[in-house]
């Protein structure tokens, strides 16, 4: 009995670990897909070059058409790698290096043969004149948004679908890039790639950029002033390529917090007032303000488009009470400025210290950043449980 009982503890503890047995299937699987994106890879290159009138002729039974294949001579055979131009430069008869294009690939491993070249000038332009005439239309309105992309982001990006579903749809065989059908989800697809899902050309969606900028004074926020006077767009024109505008506006002589986009849903949630959007301001007046003001401002009044009042009012210092601290949820315009007129008091400088939740902490006045990740989600879901008891 004792016997069997350490035959069983020790088959347990040889046996490979749930960390070793997952590993080893991550290894399994990379290795599987380095070798599948390799042979897109090739199968790309091999279009391009017969498009440029490079012979090339496929491997054996290998329905990519992949290039001839160059395996390590040491050993048994364990990689293989696709035969380039520069891995093996071949030489005429009287050891004058030839150039690309006037030698083809062979089968099976050995060196390039050389042969009458294809490639002519003439046959190079109308290749390339083809390809830019069949890019241009897709590409026209994209100002280069990626280097490379995985193919079912790609996919989700263009708005067909999710990116589990846009990988199953890869792996159906329901895409092709450039014309060549590809089975793997992470193949990587160039800016300049046509992507086609089932015969329909995709086109990438606009890249959602936010930015936060410290606005100045002298600056308003349109896209353009018809007298010439400065915009916030002058702030952030080397920012992006996109284009972009404010999300609510503050006027000319109020600085602070302002976030510019090219995000309209986002604009809209952020300036509609059912989702009572938080806004605070330091707010600097010509004179203190008495006590029985603060506390009609905290009750509410009357203005002449309606009745107004504030989330939280407050005195931001115990010696100078003509520094006041408002939050208020309200996007109506120059609201802030109104309230206090409207009570005998003049305006000398308002800058907006946070809007939805944003601050403007290590960002100087007339500098701007963009928005991290995890500031964008917030701001996408920031008050939406108002709205569901709204409809409620």
């Amino acid at each position: 009995m004792n016997k069997k009982r350490s035959d069983n503890f020790d088959k347990f503890a040889n046996a490979k670990k749930g960390s070793a047995v997952k590993e080893e299937y991550r290894q399994e699987k990379k290795k599987a897909k380095a070798d599948s994106r390799a042979a897109g890879e090739a199968a790309r290159q091999r279009k391009k070059d017969k498009e440029r009138g490079i012979a090339v002729e496929p491997v054996g039974n290998n329905k990519r058409g992949a290039y001839a294949k160059k395996e390590f001579v040491t050993g048994p055979p364990k990689y293989s790698i696709p035969l380039r131009a520069k891995s093996a430069p071949a030489k005429f008869k009287d050891d004058t290096p030839a150039k690309y294009g006037e030698f083809k690939k062979t089968a099976g491993v050995g060196s390039p043969r050389l042969a009458a070249s294809k490639r002519t000038p003439e046959s190079m332009d109308r290749a390339d004149a083809k390809r830019t005439a069949s890019i241009g239309k897709v590409t026209a309105n994209v100002e280069m948004p990626h280097e490379q992309m995985p193919l079912n982001k790609y996919i989700a990006h263009a708005g067909t679908c999710g990116r589990r579903e846009a990988a199953e749809l890869v792996k159906s065989g329901h895409v092709t890039v450039n014309g060549d059908t590809v089975l793997e989800p992470g193949y990587k697809v160039q800016y300049k790639d046509v992507v086609r899902l089932k015969g329909k050309v995709l086109q990438l969606q606009v890249t959602p950029v936010y930015i936060l900028l410290n606005k100045p004074k002298d600056y308003i926020c349109t896209a353009s002033d018809p007298e010439g006077r400065k915009t916030v767009l002058d702030i952030i024109k080397n920012a992006t390529t996109q284009r972009m505008f404010p999300v609510g506006r503050l006027d000319r002589n109020t600085t602070g917090v302002l976030i510019l986009t090219n995000d309209g849903d986002l604009a809209q949630k952020l300036t509609h007032p059912s989702y009572e959007i938080k806004k605070i301001y330091e707010v600097t007046l010509d004179k203190p303000v008495t006590k029985a003001d603060m506390e009609a401002i905290a009750i509410g009044v009357d203005l002449e488009d309606g009745f107004i009042k504030a989330d939280a009012v407050s005195y931001l210092s115990n010696t100078s009470k003509n520094v006041i601290g408002i939050e208020i949820h309200s996007g109506r315009n120059r609201i802030v400025r109104r309230i206090f007129e409207h009570l005998g008091y003049d305006v000398r400088h308002l800058d907006r210290v946070m809007f939805a939740n944003l601050t403007k902490k290590n960002v100087d006045r007339g500098k701007w950043r963009f928005l991290a990740e995890k500031e964008v989600r917030q701001l996408k879901f920031l008050n939406k449980s108002f709205t569901r008891k709204a409809n409620v």
